[in-house]
């Protein structure tokens, strides 16, 4: 290995330690309750050594951030896109919001820093670097509107409500198991498929939604509204 590799290497394995600590803390902490300082005494660095790594502490949520939409990922682009495609139109949107709440289960850290810590900044400050999770939003729609286009869902029904309504109803029951107030495990999974289906029923039914003119909130962390149809927040 050369020294320029090594020399990448090392920052890798500093710039992973940071994120790390930084993820921990703010999860353990509140994001408003920590600092460089605090993040540089966890690893054992210098604060100033931290800023050649980070501009602020905001990049440092930025980055977690960028990190964990990644993980939530595209159902359209995981190893399952050829499975979920074959589904009828109706039983792939429920697979893909389940999905959804499996990221909640599989990366707790992620999902509280994401979307329940209120005083993270908004990822609208950061347009270009998340423009991948504006194509995951659109895909999502197109899969509600491939549903209303099937007519298994109402011709009346919004795509961008009807997913504000779902991501809800996900998310809600993924907070809810993180903070442990729902019972065991298998018991959370059976409760969050249970309001997954009720949903979809309900929407299938035709119920009148009054959130009218919402957008789906998996782009914005914290707070959920304001998100436009192009994907960025107001």
């Amino acid at each position: 290995m050369g020294i320029k590799e090594r020399h990448e290497r090392d920052r890798e394995a500093v710039s992973r330690a940071i994120l790390d600590a930084a993820r921990e803390l703010f999860v353990s902490e509140g994001y408003q309750n920590v600092s460089i300082r605090k993040i540089a005494e966890r690893i054992e660095y210098s604060p100033a050594a931290i800023y050649g790594y980070f501009a602020s502490k905001d990049d440092i949520f930025f980055a977690l951030a960028e990190e964990g939409f990644r993980l939530l990922g595209d159902p359209e682009d995981s190893p399952s896109a050829e499975r979920l495609q074959a589904l009828e139109p109706l039983e792939r949107l429920g697979e893909i919001f389940w999905h959804v709440y499996e990221f909640g289960r599989k990366y707790p850290q992620y999902f509280s820093l994401m979307f329940i810590d209120r005083d993270v900044p908004r990822i609208s400050r950061e347009y270009e670097r998340f423009a991948f999770v504006r194509t995951m939003k659109a895909h999502l729609l197109a899969q509600i509107q491939a549903s209303i286009d099937a007519g298994t869902l109402p011709s009346t029904l919004d795509a961008s409500v009807a997913c504000r309504v779902l991501t809800m109803g996900v998310l809600g029951v993924s907070a809810m198991r993180l903070s442990d107030r729902l019972g065991p495990p298998g018991l959370v999974d059976l409760i969050a498929r249970d309001v997954l289906n009720s949903l979809l029923a309900g929407l299938q039914s035709g119920v009148a939604l009054k959130s009218t003119d919402a957008c789906c909130a998996v782009e914005e962390p914290m707070p959920l509204e304001n998100v436009s149809s192009s994907g960025a927040a107001s």
